[in-house]
């Protein structure tokens, strides 16, 4: 029986990266959604791929070229720090019982 190994993210849905890495260096997105087991990420507007749809009227899809996002790995992307308005890292912080996740840069909570 295989075990499935889980890696822990910094990044959580609705935040607001930039690409520091790949085709799209620059580019800048919210985290629509994230899959811990292969470390990837998909981001709003960033990796964009061309896929050919065949037609389906029994649900009434029409067929064509459908362009949306592919999956990104999060090695490639950096959390956007508002403030000083460029890439950040993220690191944690302690407040009692609660771990925070703050900008490494200026220790400042990052909101979600």
């Amino acid at each position: 029986m295989k075990k499935s190994i889980e890696t822990v993210t910094k990044f959580r849905t609705g935040d607001e990266v930039v690409v520091i890495a790949g085709k799209d260096i620059g580019k800048k997105g919210t985290v629509q959604k994230i899959s811990k087991f292969n470390n990837k990420a998909i981001i709003s507007g960033v990796n964009m791929m061309k896929k050919h749809t065949k037609p389906n009227p029994q649900l009434g899809e029409t067929g064509g070229i459908v362009e949306k996002e592919a999956a990104i790995n999060l090695s490639n992307v950096a959390i956007w720090n508002p403030k000083k308005k460029k890439a950040d890292r993220i690191s944690f912080q302690m407040d009692g019982d609660k771990k925070l996740r703050v900008y490494s840069s200026d220790k400042k909570e990052i909101k979600s």
